[in-house]
Formats: structure tokens, C-alpha cells, sequence
């Protein structure tokens, strides 16, 4: 008898934490798509619809460069990209706090916006939800254990705006068109293999330099200033990317490799080290 109802509380138990599982990670998925379908809406026309390669004679060499390496005159402006990641994601400071993770990711060129949704695993059956996101003039950062048990959610001020923005902008070898002065990149030179590129949405204004290597391709990002959350606080810290591994993908030339990190006083701390698995593009009409 003992045994039987020992039994039947461990059924129970697993069907409720089954139960909540799934109830967790459907309930997330319906707030992504409520979210995308919002950033869609956004959407504005695109003008020019192709690249015109008379449009970049006035550019800083270097930038010259890199779109004469990853574009064809003609090719058509990007208007929306969808991907799929896989990676590891850095927890905590400490080295052994390296979990692997799985995410998609919607961008929208005009006005610029994007929502990146993943599921980082924690424990064997334990993942956190988290969206990384940009939509008119607003960053978001919200994780979520199982996607109902918040453990972070920043949004709303305007370090968060600035730093997803400059997510935005650092991420343009994905969707290379949206760098040109056509799509509202401003470029000034820094010297023959850097420049400093400058974006405005809004109230919202952001400038990350680029460095390029000898192919005329964007090896790496960075920004003097970017806010790191601290316990909670959000601090201006340096702040670095690079890409690698270039492939042609609808006729661009595009990185498929990536890693991030912070420029701390004791060393580099990087966080996020991924992989584009798949990539969409929807282009102007």
C-alpha cells in the first residue's frame, strides 16, 4: 500500500513538473510570435530597393572596401532576415559557467528592430527563456527559467535603448545593405583598415567602430561604451565582437561565426560565442 501511494505521488509530480514545462514554454512561444508580429507591423517601405554602387564613391576607403567584397552592384535591400543560432553562452564570470544554447532571431531593417529568443540549457530539463530585443526606440533584456520564473528583465531606459541599437548596428555583416548611407548609416574614417559608423532611430543614437582585414571584410566591432549589467546597475564598459568563417548566402557575403566580449580592467570576460545555422532574407520589392 505504501508503495502504491508512493508511486502515485511520483506520477503526479512528474506530470506536474511535465506539465509545467510544456505550460512555460508554450505560454513564452505565444509572447515571441505577439512580439514579431508587432515588429513586422513596424515595417516601413524601403527606398532605393537595389544597390547602387555609385552610392558608396564618397565613403571612407576601407568601407568602400568591404561592400565592393560583399556586394554586387544590383543586389537587392534587405528588409527582413530570420536565423537560427547555436552557441555557448556565458553565465557568470566564472570559466566553468559556459552553457550551450539554441535561439532564432527576427530583424527588420526599417525602421531597425529585432527580437532574439533563446532557450539556454541549464541542468539536464532546466532551460532559461531569453529575448534580447529592439523595437521602437525600446531595448529589452528578459530571461525566464522554464519562461515563467523571472530572473532578469531590463527595459525601457535609455542605456537599455542605446545598447540594443548598438546590437543592431554591430550585427550589420548579417544583413550587410542595412550599413549602407542609403539605409541610414552614417561613416567617417578612422584610418585605412577602421571606421566609425553612426546610427539614429528616433531619440535613439549610436556610433561603434569597424575593423576590417585585408580582404576588405569586418573582422571585428567595438565600442568604447557599452552598458554591462552589474548586479542589477547597468555600467558603460568597452565592448568587442568578431566574425569569421564568410560564406555567400543570397548573394552576399556574410560571417557565420561570431564571439563577444567585455573589455574589463583585469582582461577580456567574453559571454557569447555562436554559429548561424540558417538564414532568410526578405528583400524590397
Amino acid at each position: 500500500m505504501k508503495l502504491t501511494i508512493v508511486m502515485l505521488i511520483l506520477v503526479t509530480l512528474a506530470v506536474f513538473i511535465a506539465g509545467t514545462i510544456i505550460y512555460g514554454a508554450t505560454r513564452w512561444r505565444g509572447k515571441t510570435a505577439d512580439f514579431r508580429a508587432k515588429l513586422e507591423a513596424m515595417r516601413i517601405p524601403i527606398t532605393p530597393t537595389t544597390y547602387d554602387a555609385r552610392g558608396i564613391e564618397d565613403l571612407p576607403p576601407p568601407v568602400q572596401r568591404y561592400f565592393r567584397a560583399v556586394l554586387q552592384d544590383g543586389q537587392p535591400i534587405i528588409t527582413v532576415v530570420r536565423l537560427s543560432q547555436q552557441g555557448q553562452f556565458r553565465l557568470s564570470e566564472a570559466e566553468d559557467s559556459w552553457r550551450p544554447y539554441e535561439a532564432t532571431q527576427l530583424v527588420a531593417t526599417r525602421p531597425p528592430g529585432f527580437d532574439w529568443d533563446a532557450l539556454i540549457r541549464m541542468a539536464p530539463g532546466v532551460k532559461v527563456f531569453v529575448q534580447d530585443a529592439y523595437a521602437a526606440g525600446t531595448g529589452i533584456l528578459h530571461a525566464a527559467v522554464l519562461g515563467l520564473v523571472t530572473v532578469a528583465d531590463m527595459r525601457g531606459t535609455p542605456e537599455m535603448a542605446q545598447g540594443e541599437l548598438m546590437r543592431f548596428l554591430a550585427e550589420g555583416p548579417w544583413y550587410p545593405t542595412a550599413l549602407l548611407p542609403s539605409q541610414g548609416v552614417r561613416w567617417e574614417a578612422m584610418d585605412d583598415y577602421s571606421a566609425r559608423a553612426t546610427l539614429e532611430d528616433g531619440e535613439v543614437s549610436v556610433s561603434i567602430e569597424f575593423y576590417f582585414d585585408e580582404e576588405g571584410l569586418i573582422k571585428m566591432v567595438r565600442s568604447q561604451s557599452r552598458h554591462r549589467a552589474v548586479d542589477g546597475v547597468l555600467q558603460a564598459t568597452p565592448w568587442e565582437g568578431r566574425f569569421s568563417a564568410y560564406a555567400n548566402r543570397a548573394g552576399m557575403r556574410i560571417p557565420l561565426d561570431g564571439e563577444v566580449e567585455w573589455q574589463l580592467a583585469d582582461g577580456p570576460l567574453p559571454y557569447w560565442r555562436g554559429r548561424i545555422t540558417e538564414i532568410d532574407y526578405e528583400f524590397a520589392q
